[in-house]
């Protein structure tokens, strides 16, 4: 990887929290277990793979070996070169330079996902920089409902958040969140050795599973997204004082819900709460919350 690299002048960039892998086995059991589709005969696997951040296209190279699609947004146009170099020969492969925050995805794979007269089913694969990871993951669930699986690799302190279970010491309201929408599994670490150039920390690659069908509607999720706001504004807070400030109940009124709709007492703490609580609980304040 570094000779194609320095060949094309290629120079990191802090700003994009460029890490790129550099240890082939890692990307290959990443495009193996990044879904659970599955394919026939030794064919690629009818599927359109979505790879935010491509970097020097090792990742992509595997995707691209597995699956029938391979369309990758990277941000950094000095790549090109780059990756025009380590991509020939992939005709399955499309690279789009531009910021995923900013691309209409939608549109973007719209005419991508077809297939003969098919339209391929979608998911997303990324080795995502620290410092944006969670409002990538956040836009992907919220505005781009097509996906089934969205696997990713990131820091080892958000994987352990994102996979945690309600009332552990990670879980937040990213975690509660996500849990409207699907579910997380980790799936292996990567240690910080397997990069270049090399972070501080390590890293753990985990994939999302999307309800199929969704599990709650739009309504219920706009609602449980409010109380799960509140509710995680100020940790150290009992839910009752942390949702006085969006239901027009008193406490003890609002205590009352609680215990009827949870069997909770009126000292529990939002990170008790799984996302499946906060929806139920939403559903009894309907109509109280300002």
């Amino acid at each position: 990887m570094s000779e194609i690299l320095n060949k094309h002048d290629f120079s990191f960039q802090k700003k994009y929290g460029q890490n790129f892998l550099q240890d082939y086995k890692i990307p290959r059991r990443i495009a193996a277990e990044c879904t659970e589709y599955t394919g026939g005969g030794g064919e690629k696997i009818p599927a359109l793979i979505l790879e935010i951040g491509p970097g020097a296209g090792i990742l992509t190279k595997e995707l691209a070996a597995v699956f029938e699609k391979v369309v990758a947004v990277e941000i950094d146009r000095s790549l090109e070169p780059v990756l025009a170099e380590a991509l020939e020969g992939y005709d399955n492969t499309e690279v789009v330079f531009g910021d995923v925050m900013e691309t209409d995805i939608q549109a973007l794979l719209k005419e991508r996902r077809m297939s003969g007269d098919k339209m391929l089913p979608v998911s997303v694969c990324a080795n995502l920089p620290y410092y944006i990871t969670t409002p990538i993951l956040t836009r992907l669930v919220e505005d781009c409902g097509c996906f089934d699986y969205i696997t990713v690799m990131v820091q080892k302190e958000v994987a352990q958040r994102l996979t945690s279970a309600p009332g552990s010491a990670d879980y937040g309201s990213i975690t509660a969140s996500m849990g409207l929408y699907g579910s997380f599994k980790r799936l292996f670490a990567v240690p910080s050795g397997c990069f270049y150039p090399r972070p501080k920390v390590d890293s753990a690659v985990i994939r999302f599973t999307t309800y199929r069908p969704a599990k709650y509607s739009d309504s219920e999720i706009k609602a449980a997204q409010r109380l799960i706001k509140a509710a995680f504004s100020v940790r150290r807070k009992t839910l009752v004082n942390a949702l006085c400030g969006i239901v027009s109940l008193d406490k003890a009124e609002i205590a009352k819900i609680i215990s009827d709709t949870l069997g909770c007492g009126e000292s529990v703490r939002g990170e008790k709460l799984s996302p499946d609580d906060f929806v139920k609980l939403a559903k009894a304040l309907e109509g109280y919350m300002e």
